[in-house]
């Protein structure tokens, strides 16, 4: 077990104030039992690298050193590889050099006074030494638990601390001031500490980058909501207006930097308190680093910083009004980052909008009728995927002319016959909407990298608010597991991050066959009873089989899974049965009601029947 991020953290925020000599130069000499008042051959610059490596290396990739403490200038806490050599060699031969007996430049020992000396620099600002000890230990795989006396002693012990040094330079903390340390099962690491720092200067910009963390502080339904999405799929739950169509336009606002219609506002900007969105992009290359962004009052936006180094991979985004929203890094302008999306409408997306899209009346029948067939193959097999088990395989068939009509249009093959799209039923229209687009949009790409001689993304994102709407049952139970597997059809090197909204309990279900927990969340929406604000968990998916278990599951929350009505006067009769001596007239009574809400074969009936007759009541 590891200290937990939320102990580090906390533990990191109280080390500006100490100098670096004392976090390491000193750690290192107390490290290698540097002796008092004679001199050793002691390599210190190498010594120093290689604790530098051990403790303050946070970044995978980085040659960069993180150092926690006191910086000149301020705040330049990321050092490079050079710094055990140089900046701290000055420090040491310099502004602390009575501390130590130096005869050459490998010589080193402690001055006979060096505990008074170092106490006289620290001008009564004793060291932190619960915090100073957590830093270097946040590797450590501890094996049970551990209390805050633990670690104090563990670090005394490490480095040798006398009872001297540890009256004299470290502040004794109050035993109640950490009385519990929480522990976790996987170390600490970059992904985390990006949240509160920033990215060391060798930070390559990260491409093809997906939605990791997003936190909502004083917008929306709620004074904070945290989402840490999945890998692959997420899906989002909960009742009308708690916030999943708001969690699904932050999410394109935090991978685009722009919003597809109308920005979300601070819900108490009137009072001045602070509003802020944070959000963390994984790119495929350099780690993910969290941005915070606080709504502007003066200038009533978001101000995004228009050098961020980690972009998105392609962004579709079906909108919950029918529009969809695209955005292809190809196409980026940091100078006018509105000019990065594309917004459409379902009727622009079918007809077309000149210089942007030309629509899928147009290129369905081009598609169809270029001699390599591509893409119109890749759509084929798209629809092929997604296609409703009642209808058939959708597949294209010919295009027709009809009346009062000058276009070709495409047709629609199924089960029942040969239909021209524009004819088709309104769960048949949105689902070929939405492969068309998605072709389309991967297609597009393609183009672009190679007109830019530049590489096309492998990471695609896949925004989906409400994803059962028009959709039969029967249709509602495949069409997520189509989805997942729709990267077959584009590239088998693609990866698709989805975010899905859905109030559906078969889409739930279907996802029973592929939900991986390592790769997938399911996250949903609740009312905090006390706030009464809403509420954003991130659930254990469970396998609850038959749909009437997911509606009663805390996913959905019904009491029982029938009508409202007839949830109602079971409970009455079950209340009825409760009591010591039930009154004849009401069970009569209840009983007439349960003849009009229940079904004849209702599974509550034995146990009401041998309630109503073992008390006097013939049925």
């Amino acid at each position: 077990m590891f200290l937990s991020k939320y102990v580090i953290i906390e533990s990191l925020s109280r080390l500006k104030s100490v100098h670096p000599f004392f976090g390491i130069t000193y750690l290192v000499c107390k490290e290698n039992k540097l002796p008092v008042g004679e001199t050793i051959e002691l390599p210190l610059d190498t010594l120093t690298k290689n604790f530098m490596d051990k403790v303050h290396k946070l970044h995978p990739t980085s040659q960069n050193y993180y150092q926690p403490y006191k910086s000149n200038p301020v705040n330049r806490q990321w050092v490079d590889e050079y710094y055990p050599s140089t900046g701290l060699r000055t420090t040491n031969t310099q502004a602390f050099l009575s501390a130590f007996v130096h005869d050459t430049k490998r010589m080193w020992g402690w001055a006979n006074n060096y505990v008074d000396y170092l106490a006289g620099k620290l001008k009564g600002h004793l060291l932190p030494i619960f915090d100073i000890a957590v830093w270097f230990f946040k590797y450590y795989n501890f094996s049970g638990g551990i209390s805050s006396e633990d670690i104090i002693e563990k670090f005394v012990s490490h480095f040798y601390i006398t009872n001297d040094e540890r009256e004299k330079l470290f502040y004794q903390e109050n035993k109640k001031l950490y009385p519990d340390i929480e522990l976790q099962h996987k170390k600490i690491e970059w992904d985390d500490f990006s949240l509160i720092l920033p990215a060391p200067p060798d930070d390559p910009p990260g491409r093809g980058a997906t939605l990791s963390y997003l936190a909502i502080k004083n917008v929306g339904p709620s004074s904070k909501l945290i989402m840490e999405p999945s890998s692959r799929l997420n899906l989002i739950t909960g009742d009308n207006g708690l916030g999943k169509t708001f969690i699904m336009e932050c999410s394109w606002w935090a991978l685009t930097g722009t919003w597809p219609e109308m920005p979300v506002y601070p819900k108490n900007a009137i009072n001045k308190k602070g509003a802020s969105i944070t959000y963390k992009l994984a790119g495929i290359n350099g780690a993910p680093v969290a941005k915070t962004i606080s709504y502007n009052l003066n200038t009533g936006n978001w101000p995004r910083d228009i050098n961020e180094k980690t972009t998105p991979g392609l962004i579709i985004y079906a909108r919950v009004d029918g529009s969809y929203a695209i955005w292809d890094p190809i196409l980026q302008n940091k100078k006018n980052p509105s000019r990065n999306k594309n917004v459409f409408s379902t009727s622009e997306v079918w007809d077309g909008v000149a210089g942007s899209i030309e629509g899928l009346m147009r290129d369905w029948v081009k598609w169809q009728n270029t001699p390599s067939k591509y893409p119109f193959d890749i759509l084929k097999s798209v629809l092929e995927k997604v296609s409703p088990p009642d209808l058939g395989t959708l597949s294209p068939g010919e295009p027709i002319r009809i009346l009062n009509d000058t276009r070709e249009i495409p047709t629609i093959k199924h089960f029942y016959g040969e239909t021209p799209i524009i004819h088709a039923s309104a769960g048949i229209k949105r689902i070929i909407t939405l492969s068309y687009l998605i072709v389309w949009a991967w297609n597009e790409h393609k183009i672009r990298a190679s007109l830019n001689n530049m590489v096309p993304e492998n990471r695609l994102v896949i925004i989906i608010d409400e994803l059962e709407e028009h959709l039969h049952p029967k249709w509602q139970r495949v069409i997520l597991p189509a989805l997942v597997d729709i990267y077959k059809s584009l590239s088998n090197e693609l990866k698709i991050q989805y975010l899905i909204s859905t109030h559906s309990p078969l889409i739930l279900a279907s996802a029973e066959t592929l939900f991986d927990n390592q790769i997938d969340s399911l996250f949903n929406f609740k009312v905090d009873n006390k706030s009464g604000s809403a509420q954003l968990i991130k659930m254990d998916f469970i396998k609850y089989g038959q749909i009437n278990s997911w509606l009663t599951s805390p996913v959905f929350n019904l009491g029982q899974a029938r009508s409202q009505e007839s949830e109602n006067i079971i409970n009455q009769a079950k209340n009825l049965q409760l009591e010591d001596t039930p009154n004849k007239e009401q069970i009569q009574n209840v009983h007439q009601k349960l003849v009009n809400e229940l079904a004849e074969d209702d599974p509550f009936w034995p146990r009401w029947i041998y309630f109503a007759e073992n008390n006097g009541v013939k049925i």
